[in-house]
């Protein structure tokens, strides 16, 4: 059902990842490349809408409206469990290892 309220405002969703579970297998940066990018230590980063690799613990991008699916399965999909996708308005988990997931 959270899908159908993600899909209606896709602007009020942010990503981060926790470096402290990444396992550096990049499979966020095959799904979106635009949004995750793995730096000279071999773990994955956030991009800001300019491309800038944001580095500091925690950080948190907004989730370009075009990538909104893409973002989500490179949160399911993570071997490390480590990207984390929360609504802006709520900070509830829409995916990721807090998220309440039904499939």
């Amino acid at each position: 059902m959270w899908e159908v309220d993600v899909a209606a405002d896709t602007d009020e969703l942010q990503v981060w990842i926790d470096q402290d579970l990444c396992t550096g297998d990049g499979l966020c940066v095959q799904y979106a490349p635009e949004v995750f990018e793995l730096d000279i230590d071999g773990l994955a980063y956030v991009k800001d809408h300019s491309g800038e690799l944001l580095q500091s613990p925690g950080v948190r991008t907004l989730v370009p409206s075009g990538l909104l699916l893409e973002v989500i399965d490179s949160a399911k999909e993570c071997p490390g469990d480590c990207i984390h996708v929360v609504r802006t308005a709520d900070d509830v988990a829409v995916a990721g290892p807090d998220a309440h997931e039904g499939t």
